[in-house]
């Protein structure tokens, strides 16, 4: 072959080698100029829906602070109802910080630190924030948050005459959903985060009665990993945080934040989902507290048990055979047997017989898979 041929062969393999090449790239330059203009959508559209709003329309949207829209009142806190006149009547809703109050500048930015940090659909989401003056000149902060139309878990379980009664099975689910947040905040959030508040009033449902916990208040973001293989603050407390019945005693006495003491609440808030007991009940007083009062009924559960749930027990399952409705009573009470002995595990007042986050989890997910197969698809 002459060198004019070997020529042309070649340009024929250089041809066949550049042409997909320049395609391969066209095609990926369009893709990056679409995904620029994409992308550029999606940020002016988050900063348009997190645009800080001022005083007066979060003034306006809640009736002035009217007392008719408040929701709600906490140490650091009173929450209104209110709605954005362009957004077609959603409701969101708003938590003014009571600035008078020694801690609640700190708290504010906790929160701010908080929401901005995490994102977990069991977590109750920030709208916005606004930190400016009043018409006074008095100095104000405030979160604009998903509004939760179906009241906190205190509410469903103290409040029946509005609320109802809760099923043993919404109970469970509650427990795997608030499990889920906090192995969320102690494993996957970085640096790991501890919520210090964990109860029953900071637990809200929304419109389909999903459970979301909420008041990052008092969450402290962890930058340590200890020796006993937890993590921990580099600074200790100073005092109680949270609310007295719920946070570990360990904090009590100076102690440093740890996932642990989240593991401690978390025990308090099952045991109170199941017995239907407070922790400040009158029963309980003189070193006499929750945890004793289900540590010394169990195994047998019947005195302790939230009459609502011995009710749903024995139900009416005439369709039944006896032997049926003995099984399915005795796998019932299995459950609320594993979940009350995990309530104990956890509130242990040791840190370090606490079991973590993930093992726990594990085993609330396994209870409710229990329940579902066994109990549920039986009746």
């Amino acid at each position: 072959m002459g060198h004019s041929g070997r020529k042309s062969r070649v340009a024929v393999h250089v041809l066949a080698i550049v042409l997909p090449c320049v395609a391969v790239s066209l095609l990926f330059a369009l893709f990056l100029k679409k995904r620029t203009r994409k992308d550029s959508r999606l940020m002016h559209e988050s900063s348009k829906e997190l645009r800080i709003r001022s005083y007066k329309d979060l003034s306006k949207m809640t009736n002035n602070f009217s007392s008719a829209n408040m929701i709600g009142s906490g140490q650091f806190g009173i929450v209104y109802k209110g709605s954005f006149p362009e957004e077609e009547g959603q409701m969101f809703a708003v938590k003014v910080f009571k600035l008078g109050r020694s801690g609640a500048s700190k708290s504010f930015l906790a929160e701010c630190r908080a929401l901005r940090n995490i994102c977990h659909r069991n977590l109750v989401k920030v709208i916005t924030a606004c930190s400016t003056y009043d018409p006074l000149g008095n100095e104000f902060k405030a979160l604009v948050l998903e509004y939760m139309s179906n009241g906190t878990l205190a509410d469903h379980l103290h409040i029946k005459s509005r609320y109802g009664c809760l099923s043993l099975g919404a109970r469970i689910s509650i427990a795997v959903d608030v499990a889920s947040v906090l192995e969320y905040l102690h494993m996957w959030s970085v640096p790991p985060m501890v919520h210090c508040d964990l109860k029953p009033s900071n637990i809200i449902f929304d419109d389909d009665n999903l459970a979301c916990v909420g008041d990052f208040g008092l969450a402290q973001f962890l930058h340590g990993f200890s020796s006993s293989g937890g993590y921990q603050n580099s600074t200790s407390l100073f005092g109680p945080r949270g609310s007295v019945v719920n946070i570990p005693p360990e904090y009590g006495m100076g102690s440093k934040i740890s996932t642990e003491g989240d593991i401690y609440s978390y025990g308090i808030v099952l045991m109170e989902m199941l017995t239907g007991k407070r922790p400040t009940d009158e029963l309980f007083d003189d070193g006499f507290t929750l945890h004793k009062y289900v540590e010394d009924a169990l195994p047998q559960i019947g005195m302790i048990l939230d009459p609502d749930l011995s009710r749903e027990i024995v139900g009416d399952h005439s369709s039944r055979t006896e032997s049926q409705e003995q099984g399915n009573k005795t796998e019932v009470q299995n459950c609320i047997l594993q979940l009350l002995n995990l309530g104990l595990l956890c509130s242990e007042e040791a840190p370090k017989d606490r079991p973590n986050i993930y093992d726990v989890y594990i085993e609330v997910v396994a209870v409710k898979e229990h329940f579902l197969s066994c109990c549920v698809n039986k009746t």
